[in-house]
């Protein structure tokens, strides 16, 4: 079925303008960022195929750029197109945190957490630095590992703590498994980062390991 066979305020982008976005299913904001489908399929039937041969959004937005480009209905221009998107929203995030009290908007937090390290191939450990009314001063990104781990050094991290002058940090790593439970060697270097920075009065205030769905936060587990 073409995407002019449906009732007017069944087609995607109509159907987003009437509804807002969030009331899309994901192949049909997908087929609006497609435009158009290929021979024999629609914009939509053409998402849902994609969606499938990714395993979703996440699968696809990760995609390297030969395995995107070789997909039917895709290419060089698309990809581009995404990876423009995907920016924009990164740095739309970071805006919205950088400008707010993290501790009033835990979920703008964890939204920005897992749109800066989901999806990303090889272990990274990164922090959120905090001034003394818990808004954020900036975001980096510390350690980067393989996919077995990222090796984090308490002593840059406290540097780096110092340099901000923050007050307290909060340390977000992600698992590329997609398995978002913390291990033992997250609980450890959590307690070592910890311990290292109340040497200095820097207060810990979360560790959010990002991975599939929502993500696990220590200090909800109460595990801090």
């Amino acid at each position: 079925m073409r995407i002019t066979d449906l009732q007017l305020d069944e087609r995607p982008r109509e159907k987003l303008l009437k509804r807002g976005a969030d009331a899309l299913s994901d192949p049909e904001l997908l087929a609006i960022f497609l435009r158009t489908g290929i021979a024999g399929k629609s914009a939509i039937d053409l998402a849902r195929d994609l969606l499938a041969e990714f395993g979703g959004l996440v699968g696809l937005f990760s995609a390297s750029e030969k395995a995107f480009c070789d997909a039917k209905g895709l290419g060089t221009a698309k990809y581009a197109q995404l990876q423009a998107v995907l920016e924009m929203s990164k740095r739309y995030l970071n805006e919205q945190v950088l400008n707010r009290d993290v501790l009033t908007s835990p979920e703008a937090t964890r939204q920005y957490l897992k749109m800066r390290l989901r999806g990303v191939p090889h272990e990274v450990f990164a922090c959120l630095f905090l001034d003394n009314r818990h808004r954020v001063i900036d975001y980096r990104e510390l350690f980067r590992g393989t996919i077995d781990g990222a090796s984090v050094h308490p002593r840059e991290v406290v540097r780096e703590a110092l340099r901000y002058n923050a007050a307290a940090v909060i340390f977000a790593h992600n698992h590329p498994s997609g398995v978002a439970e913390p291990s033992q060697s997250d609980l450890r270097i959590t307690q070592r980062l910890k311990d290292a920075l109340a040497l200095v009065d820097i207060r810990v205030l979360d560790h959010v390991i990002v991975g599939e769905g929502e993500g696990t936060s220590f200090a909800e587990r109460g595990l801090l």
